[in-house]
């Protein structure tokens, strides 16, 4: 990364209150609020930013410097899939992947293997989570939450036992990582 995308000081607190919603909000990096703005403002001060995933809140990105500016839903180039409610709600950034992408499978067939196919694409060195996923981190976490969230299946659609559509449990996830970290570091 060169200089001109760089934050210069480095002692912001990793965590910080979103000034809107007032959520706990991790610190994102800088290159992926600049990568997935639809316009970069000029003179921008040096400033860490923070990702606000609060579903109600239209803050995305919100700095430590109260000068600098919020950016919202609207300011960015991608739709966040944490913010939204209707379909197609992106989970995956690097590979096209949908909510209804990993339900339609688990309608289809019983369980998922969009997180098994993310993994392979990672291990391959194919992600570029940092610059595409508007959190800036890998989307195998939220992939496994849905998976074990699943659908609401009808009971003549469901594959395999009848108690599958039936019971509220967990269904089991199988994927092997949490989303908290950068693709590129698994």
């Amino acid at each position: 990364m060169s200089d001109c995308c760089s934050v210069k000081q480095t002692n912001w607190p990793p965590v910080m209150a979103c000034p809107v919603s007032g959520k706990r909000s991790k610190q994102v990096d800088l290159l992926t609020v600049r990568s997935l703005l639809r316009q970069l403002p000029l003179e921008m001060p040096s400033t860490a930013y923070y990702f606000c995933d609060d579903p109600t809140c239209d803050a995305v990105y919100f700095p430590s410097n109260p000068e600098a500016p919020i950016f919202r839903r609207s300011d960015l180039l991608v739709r966040v899939g944490t913010k939204e409610t209707e379909d197609p709600i992106p989970v995956c950034y690097c590979f096209g992947f949908t909510r209804q992408d990993i339900w339609d499978e688990i309608r289809q067939t019983g369980r998922s293997t969009v997180g098994e196919r993310i993994t392979a694409e990672v291990k391959a060195g194919n992600c570029a989570c940092e610059v595409r996923n508007p959190s800036g981190k890998c989307c195998l976490g939220n992939v496994a939450r849905y998976v074990q969230d699943g659908p609401k299946v009808p009971q003549s659609n469901a594959v395999g036992s009848a108690d599958f559509e039936n019971s509220s449990r967990k269904r089991p996830v199988e994927v092997g990582t949490s989303g908290d970290s950068h693709c590129s570091s698994h």
